[in-house]
């Protein structure tokens, strides 16, 4: 691996570093599972709606499972794994049965310590993908969740349906000494980004991110150059977002309006200011964005 790449890779993103043995092996057994929910040390954090509920120290609250009787789950709880405080679960209440303080998910990424936001995200990508597959997409009838919520199963044609994760490129287009970056019309004023996009069927990574930037902003990317930096998982609602850089043969811009209202190319100085705040028009999305640290590495020159 390029030595400078290498470098983007010692702080991990936000919702990434979980602390959890998932437990595949305990996914695979119901006695073993049924044996770490009795356990005294196992615990249950609480979404509603995709926000936890937190301690006044910004924390996920960690319940004892009997408190669990009491609330008004919207489905079986999912089984996180385990660290050294025990077996995790995790229980998604209705509004009606809320009693602690939620927070809306991107200030719990902001707010959380890192280990506790990489928690939170796998919680909340598995509810989402549930919540969307109560059928089978095979034959129609309901699902049923195994492997502790790492699974869901048709009891009728016994298709296996599993959390499913959309990867997606965000890209760093460079030319020359200068970083390509767009804004949509309904981002908060002043918030611009690198662009981005899903990967589509039969497609590399490469020529996903070649085809966004052609389509997107008319450049032509040069996809021998491209390079990968790092991922991030994001769970709104259960995305891989896959870092590049990706230099370009020109900078004539073609802006699709359909997609982007805005595209301009900025030069490392106008980085610098986006991030102190001091730029004239612009700033960067949050730290807990990807395209915030392809930025600030580009800006240090180290990828």
């Amino acid at each position: 691996m390029n030595d400078r790449v290498h470098l983007a890779n010692t702080t991990p993103m936000t919702f990434a570093g979980s602390p959890l043995d998932r437990g595949d092996l305990i996914r695979r057994d119901p006695a073993s599972l049924k044996a770490a929910y009795a356990r005294k040390d196992a615990r249950c954090i609480q979404l509603c709606e995709g926000r936890p509920a937190l301690c006044e120290d910004n924390r996920l609250i960690r319940f004892e499972m009997e408190k669990a009787n009491d609330w008004d789950a919207t489905g079986p709880m999912i089984y996180l794994g385990e660290d050294e405080m025990g077996p995790l679960f995790a229980c998604e209440i209705s509004p009606a049965s809320e009693n602690h303080e939620m927070i809306d998910p991107r200030q719990a990424a902001m707010s959380l310590p890192h280990t506790e936001a990489a928690i939170f995200a796998q919680a909340k990508s598995i509810f989402a993908w549930r919540e969307k597959n109560q059928f089978c997409a095979n034959c129609g009838t309901a699902t049923r969740q195994t492997a502790g919520g790492a699974k869901r199963v048709c009891d009728k044609c016994e298709t296996e349906h599993f959390p499913r994760v959309d990867p997606v490129v965000i890209m760093l287009a460079t030319f020359e000494d200068k970083c390509l970056l767009g804004r949509q019309a309904n981002w908060p004023v002043g918030v611009w980004s690198a662009l981005a996009g899903f990967v589509e069927p039969a497609e590399t990574l490469e020529e996903a991110c070649a085809r966004e930037l052609l389509e997107e902003a008319g450049v032509t990317a040069d996809i021998a150059g491209i390079r990968y930096v790092m991922t991030q998982p994001w769970p709104m609602p259960h995305s891989l977002m896959i870092g590049l850089i990706a230099p370009v043969l020109g900078a004539d811009l073609t802006i699709d309006t359909h997609e982007l209202e805005q595209a301009r190319w900025f030069s490392r100085n106008d980085i610098r200011a986006m991030m102190a705040g001091t730029h004239d028009f612009a700033i960067m999305p949050p730290s807990i964005a990807l395209a915030r640290r392809l930025a600030e590495l580009w800006v240090k020159d180290s990828i």
